[in-house]
């Protein structure tokens, strides 16, 4: 019998989308530079706390958002690689799919990491440059502006490959549950909480995660 099942809450929800919008811009305003770079810090510490935030609440949120639920072994990997599928894997992310979360959880972690100790040498640099060691500094300005970046910019042209593959090749539209938070679905299976006092909750940690990175920046100062 088909359901409708309550996939991705509504804090899950717009954390991907703002996640998107602020990596397209960075992505953009670093490589324009100049005046755009006055909104290339803003949006690197705002990717910061978004991912703060997505770190606490794949703990906390919703049954679906919880890395328990779709962080898989080595071995379940490779099962599902070779075709072993389970009914849950239509449901939140598949094997496959939790390894693309995970990537665009750390690589943008890493990148805005290493941007706070980047330095242009010509009029931009990172709050963290002073606090760093030199070495640190050369090091991290590479991987921000030549390893990082390029990496990041490939694993998002993965996953809009694999979400435009899945509608057109499987007739499965990732998109719409990901705006709307349901799916429907042939079978019984574990909904997300998805409340007014859930949503209060994770307002309160993105607040308490800008809170820590705007102590950061004061510290660096």
């Amino acid at each position: 019998m088909i359901q409708k099942i309550r996939v991705w809450d509504l804090p899950t929800r717009l954390f991907h989308w703002a996640l998107v919008a602020c990596v397209m811009g960075l992505v953009i305003t670093g490589n324009i530079g100049g005046e755009a770079m006055a909104w290339h810090f803003p949006l690197g510490y705002a990717v910061l706390t978004l991912i703060l935030f997505r770190l606490v609440w794949g703990f906390i949120g919703g049954y679906w958002s919880r890395f328990r639920n779709f962080v898989v072994s080595p071995g379940t990997l490779v099962a599902y690689l070779r075709g072993a599928r389970k009914p849950e894997h239509a449901v939140g992310h598949n094997p496959l799919g939790s390894l693309s979360v995970l990537a665009l959880l750390l690589i943008p972690l890493a990148q805005v990491t290493a941007g706070l100790m980047s330095d242009d040498e010509i009029a931009t640099a990172g709050p963290l440059v002073s606090k760093v060691p030199g070495a640190w500094v050369s090091l991290a300005t590479f991987m921000h502006t030549e390893v990082i970046k390029i990496v990041l910019i490939v694993l998002v042209l993965l996953h809009v490959g694999a979400v435009l593959w899945y509608r057109f090749r499987k007739n499965q539209n990732l998109v719409r549950p990901m705006l709307l938070g349901d799916k429907e679905l042939d079978g019984e299976f574990q909904s997300s909480r998805d409340t007014a006092g859930t949503r209060l909750i994770a307002l309160v940690i993105l607040a308490l995660c800008a809170l820590a990175v705007a102590a950061l920046l004061r510290w660096a100062a």
